[in-house]
């Protein structure tokens, strides 16, 4: 009995040594990024025109080139990672990556687990639709079947005010995607009456579209969205940082340039 009470004290020892080795989550991690000389940032890699890649695979978008920006000259390098979006929060907490920054909306129930650098730029939420089977109205969508992405802020705003929208549609539950893409090619094969879809991809995407001229996109009900980078809330330094970075870029004049490659307003 004496034997078998060391070992499994020897073992609990063994396992705490352990744990005390690994990366202390609730601490700041600048510290670290700095050390390692490399940042991960976690995007979806489809969600055009902030974060997708280019016909020859390269990575570009708004928010590539906003990112790229800010830690120019830092010596840290940046480490894109596409990740599944409706895991993206997870991932950030489980610190196997250091900032979500992809078209990625600040609200309240995202508040409760992420912290948000200063907002860059206003977002709505669309509803887009075929002209041969036209939305355009709120009320035309009743009783009809929308498409949403996982894990989006439309999916959120649609969960969180389920009077305004969601329990006009179709057996009141909207039809998930893992990209807008997917979802795209359901409403063009009529599988889905209405995608509701941030305005910045819808715009983008219907003139990117040699069929563009075949959908239209009306407001949602929904208030207008702000779009930040989202963090870690005990990462203050790295939030700092890019809060900084952010400010010297608007007041030198280089964010007007981003902006004005890549939005006409």
């Amino acid at each position: 009995m004496k034997k078998i009470v060391t070992l499994l004290t020897v073992l609990f020892g063994s396992v705490l040594l352990l744990a005390g080795c690994g990366p202390n989550h609730q601490q700041d991690q600048w510290a670290s990024i700095q050390k390692k000389q490399k940042i991960v940032i976690g995007i979806d890699d489809s969600f055009v025109p902030m974060t997708y890649r280019a016909k020859n695979g390269q990575l570009t978008g708004f928010d590539i080139e906003l990112a790229r920006a800010i830690f120019k000259g830092s010596g840290i390098k940046i480490d894109f990672q596409t990740i599944d979006w409706d895991m993206k929060e997870t991932e950030l907490n489980n610190q196997t990556i250091d900032l979500i920054w992809s078209g990625y909306s600040k609200t309240a129930q995202r508040a409760k687990r992420v912290a948000f650098s200063t907002s860059y730029l206003t977002n709505h939420q669309m509803i887009v639709s075929l002209k041969s089977q036209p939305i355009n109205q709120i009320a035309d969508l009743t009783g009809q079947k929308l498409g949403v992405q996982t894990g989006s802020s439309g999916m959120e705003q649609l969960d969180s005010r389920p009077t305004i929208l969601k329990q006009k549609i179709a057996q009141k539950t909207a039809i998930l995607y893992d990209t807008y893409n997917n979802a795209f090619i359901d409403l063009q094969a009529k599988r889905i009456d209405g995608l509701l879809i941030d305005e910045v991809y819808a715009e983008f995407e219907i003139k990117a579209r040699q069929n563009g001229a075949d959908f239209q996109a009306i407001e949602s009900p929904f208030a207008a969205e702000q779009f930040a980078v989202g963090m870690r809330p005990q990462d203050k330094k790295l939030r700092q940082f890019i809060n900084q970075r952010y400010a010297t870029l608007k007041a030198n004049g280089q964010l007007a340039k981003i902006q004005a490659k890549w939005f006409k307003k």
